[in-house]
Formats: C-alpha cells, structure tokens, sequence
C-alpha cells in the first residue's frame, strides 16, 4: 500500500482501492484505456452507445473491486428503449469484456435527448442488475433494481439507496479522443459503511459532515481529470483527499479478455439438435458463430459438424 502520489500504474488500464482515514469512508478510483479501446473497435457501435457501454465497464470495475469474490462479476441493463441490453463483465482476476444490442434507427432517433438524459434515452425503462458467480459449487448473488436516473451513475446510486441502503457517490465519464479517435472511461465511487457502533469513530452528527465534505470534494473532480492518460489516479485522489488523511493502495491491472473458444462454442452447438444447427448454414457451406464480445467467428464445415456430433 502506499500514500504516494507519484506511484505510477502498472498499465494504462486498472483501479485503484483508496480510504479516506479521517472519515473511514472507502472508495475506488478506475482509468480504463486501451483495453476498453480494444473492445469498442471491434464494433461498429454508434459513438452514444459505445460512451454509455463504456461508463457501463468503467462501473462494472468499480462495484466488483469493491467485493471480494473468485469468478465473474456482471452488470446488466434491460430495458425497452433503443439500447435492449448492455452486458459488462470482469473476472476477479481484471479480465474485462463487455456488449451491447441496440437498434440503430431508434438510437438515431434518441440522439437529441442523449445529453440531456443519456439513461433514460437510451435504455428507457427496465433494469439494472448486478451478479456474482463463483462457480458451479456457489450460489450466484444476485441484485435487481429497476433503471431511475438521467445517467447510469444514477441508477447505480438508486440501486445502493433501495438494496443495500449504502450512501455512494459517484461519478463516472467516458468519451473519444476527438485526435486519435480512441476511447477513455474513468470514474470514482466513495461509500459510506453502516455505523458500528462498537467503533471509535466520532458522533454521526461529524460524520455527516464528513460525507458532506467528501461529496463536495468529489464533485470537482473534472471529466478531463478522469480520462487524462497522463494523470495517475492517486494523482488525482492525492489532489481530490488528501487534507483528510488519503490512504491508497497499488493499483491493480485490467485488461481486455474474452472467454469465448472453439471449444466453448463446439459444447454450445453439440448442445442443440443438429438439424436446427444445420438451418444456421451460410450459402450451405459453413456454420458461423460470432462472439458478441469480441466479434471472433468461428466457422464449421461439415466435416467439423460431424466431429462436433460424434460424441453424442
């Protein structure tokens, strides 16, 4: 752990764990770059949805590094506007993936509404969820909450007020570089544990004012700030927190990963009758099947279909 600012990442893509001692409020800082890069340029996404399915990564980073589990974390978004589902997913060992389905005339459509509410232009009505799974051995936590808020950021806080009554701030941006073209996110979320009240901490009254402050704090922090490849995120929390006893640890590393595989998706096709998989056929040569994360195809010939079926 340490409490220099002048720390460098170990990528240009990673989050940082940090405390505010003075008022034992925690928190995480993220800058993704070239792996959320990576992802969106693998898609002919609208620039309105690759800007909100990169805040929807950026958040997934934030909220599963603020648990302690061994698999995959998800974040989720269903609704019936012009985005049906954004899915964002990072593994406990910093593989980051993410996809969305949308209709392009109906995203065109929303563009003048975007920057007055992106969320509810977007995505309209629906839900977002959060989901935790550890493996076959574990049962999946999982968290629902209906979509309330101009912003994701919103529907996150709302999610936090009515589930797990945790006071977040939170703040989250995402955009292109109007030079080189490549994208950016960034964002900070700080929570405020329930009062134990077998802790030394001082009386509520100085606590709220405590959060106050911090929220106020927050709150400055700039969108150029965030996505600034130059500027170290205990940089910025350094600028952000310090007067009030900052303490941060080493930023951990992310990096784009699918889990997609020939093998995965032989198991997938084995899986159904092959005569409906003999309906997928491309001009009755090859079955394709494209990974919505990362657009990889993998085609199978017949030859192949039979070695798929042998075993069954």
């Amino acid at each position: 752990m340490s409490n220099d600012p002048s720390v460098q990442p170990l990528s240009d893509d990673y989050f940082v764990p940090f405390q505010i001692e003075a008022s034992q409020l925690r928190g995480r800082m993220v800058k993704v770059g070239p792996a959320l890069d990576d992802i969106l340029k693998r898609h002919a996404y609208p620039d309105s949805v690759a800007r909100l399915l990169a805040e929807t990564a950026a958040l997934a980073v934030l909220l599963s590094s603020m648990l302690k589990y061994e698999g995959i974390f998800t974040l989720q978004t269903k609704g019936d506007g012009p985005i049906r589902l954004m899915v964002a997913d990072v593994t406990s060992v910093g593989d980051l993936r993410c996809y969305a389905q949308f209709d392009e005339e109906a995203v065109r459509k929303a563009e003048r509404d975007v920057d007055i509410a992106p969320a509810a232009a977007l995505l309209g009505k629906g839900y977002i969820a959060f989901t935790v799974d550890q493996g076959q051995d574990t049962d999946r936590y999982q968290g629902i909450v209906e979509l309330y808020g101009k912003t994701l950021a919103d529907c996150v806080q709302h999610y936090f007020r009515q589930s797990e009554q945790i006071d977040t701030g939170l703040t989250v941006v995402a955009d292109k570089d109007s030079e080189t073209g490549a994208w950016r996110a960034g964002g900070i979320m700080v929570q405020r544990l329930p009062e134990d009240p077998n802790s030394h901490l001082p009386p509520s009254d100085t606590r709220e004012d405590d959060w106050r402050r911090a929220m106020v704090l927050l709150s400055t922090a700039t969108g150029d700030e965030l996505l600034d490849p130059a500027l170290p995120a205990q940089t910025l929390l350094h600028r952000l927190f310090h007067e009030d006893g900052l303490r941060a640890w080493a930023p951990t590393a992310l990096r784009f990963g699918c889990r997609c595989s020939r093998e995965r998706v032989s198991d997938m096709l084995a899986s159904l009758p092959r005569a409906e998989v003999e309906e997928l056929k491309v001009d009755d040569k090859n079955v394709e099947v494209t990974c919505q994360f990362c657009s990889t195809t993998y085609a199978f010939d017949e030859a192949e279909l039979d070695r798929v079926y042998a075993g069954k």
